[in-house]
């Protein structure tokens, strides 16, 4: 059976995926008792309400030049590409898939779990790239690469942590 989403409804899911990681880092810099740490994480907060900032807009701007143009999937592979990343989706609020932060969480936890999180958003925006306007795709590819940088700069923290 073919399935048909809204590009509105892939942007909302994009939104949402931002929302949860500033909700993240927000709680990671509440937990954190160094001051670096907690300024490090309010960094990464403030960059991704940024980044649902610009996906709202861009799905503004889609639904203003078209009447909420339906992406259609005949052999079902978006389908399962949003259902996969539903799954995985969500938990990036909490310090794993079904617990939240207990105020224990080492930062080396609380990075690596963040890693997780930018990888797999970064994989969701690749997949997004199909159904934007040559326009927002730039914008795409600039969130791509600040999720590729919130990467390396979470990977040289959690370096610098392990020596």
């Amino acid at each position: 059976m073919a399935m048909s989403f809204t590009a509105s409804e892939i942007f909302e899911i994009a939104e949402q995926i931002e929302r949860n990681g500033a909700k993240y880092y927000h709680d990671a810099a509440t937990v954190c008792v160094d001051k670096s740490m907690r300024q490090f994480f309010s960094q990464l907060e403030e960059m991704e309400k940024n980044h649902e900032r610009i996906f709202v807009e861009m799905r503004k701007n889609l639904e203003e030049q078209t009447d909420d143009a339906t992406v259609f999937d005949p052999d079902n592979e978006m389908a399962y590409y949003l259902r996969a990343m539903a799954k995985s989706a969500g938990w990036e609020g909490k310090a794993m898939p079904h617990a939240e932060f207990s105020g224990h969480e080492t930062p080396i936890q609380i990075i690596k779990t963040a890693i997780e999180a930018e990888r797999a958003s970064i994989n969701y925006y690749l997949g997004l790239k199909e159904f934007v306007s040559a326009q927002d795709e730039e914008k795409l590819d600039k969130i791509i690469k600040e999720e590729m940088g919130h990467i390396v700069t979470l990977q040289k923290h959690l370096e610098q942590l392990k020596n």
